[in-house]
């Protein structure tokens, strides 16, 4: 298994932190139904496939890949998320194998705009994970919190948990900052299958995250498995989110950045030099569409 958190300029833990709750419920032991779930209209947006749903809809679509039980996972696409499909050889095959692709990122909704079937609006994942928690305390699932840094996971959950009365804790765990050995990965896995969790949401960091999800999903058996970035910390509050009209500028990127400057300006810088890249790209592919010459 890939290691899920890098070592590089940070403090390893010498064992994983675990919280492991009560035992599982008989309803959640049921076995998976038979049920096909027609398809979402999809359109592309700088050569990724995204769904066209709202925020409704997509907790909608999630509830109902929980109906069906069989094992499955979301992804939060944004900026990042979409040059790294172009980048990274496997990443284009993680989001091929996903049952829901959300367009986290208010430039991707501009972009789609120029298009026929425009996505209706960005779906972020640190307010879909707000959705899911509300939805989970209704439904009364299990949420399993994989992930962060010491204490983030925990906080998070017990917050979620006192908002959202119903929602079950089915397990937190934060790993340590290296490879898990065999035995370790292997108590790991036990701990998430007797969970009986609805819902395995995963803080590993971008692709990081999506990776692990990817080579793990079908073992661990959990319907639905989200990697959701930096939203334990905004709940958990060791991270702010960006004001609101930053979000409605589409700038809750440069808040980031700038409330991090030294982690997050190579990784957003890299993704203003993406961005422009590919609406120059699509300057000249439209400009041959007219039948001109890109330099006329």
């Amino acid at each position: 298994m890939s290691a899920p958190f890098s070592t590089t300029g940070s403090t390893t833990p010498a064992s994983p932190v675990v919280f492991t709750p009560t035992t599982r419920t008989a309803e959640n032991q049921s076995a998976p139904q038979t049920i096909e779930l027609p398809p979402l209209d999809r359109c592309d947006v700088w050569d990724v496939p995204f769904d066209r749903v709202t925020m409704a809809g997509a907790v909608d679509r999630i509830e109902q890949l929980v109906a069906r039980g069989r094992p499955s996972y979301v992804i939060t696409a944004n900026l990042n998320y979409v040059m790294l499909h172009h980048e990274q050889a496997d990443v284009p095959e993680i989001t091929r194998d996903a049952d829901l692709i959300l367009a986290d990122g208010q430039p991707i909704v501009w972009r789609s705009q120029l298009g026929p079937d425009p996505l209706p609006q960005r779906v972020a994942g640190s307010e879909m994970i707000h959705k899911l928690a509300c939805r989970a305390g209704q439904k009364q699932w299990g949420v399993y919190f994989l992930g962060g840094a010491s204490g983030v996971a925990e906080a998070c959950a017990k917050r979620l948990a006192r908002d959202y009365p119903g929602m079950r804790i089915a397990g937190i765990e934060s790993p340590p900052f290296r490879a898990l050995s065999e035995a370790e990965q292997a108590e790991q896995d036990q701990r998430i299958r007797q969970s009986g969790a609805q819902i395995l949401l995963v803080a590993f960091g971008q692709p990081k995250g999506e990776r692990w999800i990817y080579e793990n999903y079908q073992r661990l058996g959990i319907p639905v498995s989200i990697q959701l970035g930096a939203s334990f910390d905004f709940i958990a509050g060791t991270a702010k989110r960006a004001p609101k009209i930053w979000q409605r500028m589409g700038a809750e990127w440069a808040y980031r950045m700038l409330s991090d400057p030294r982690r997050l300006v190579p990784r957003y810088g890299k993704n203003a030099v993406y961005l422009m890249r590919a609406l120059i790209d699509d300057w000249k592919q439209t400009v041959r569409r007219w039948g001109m010459s890109p330099m006329d």
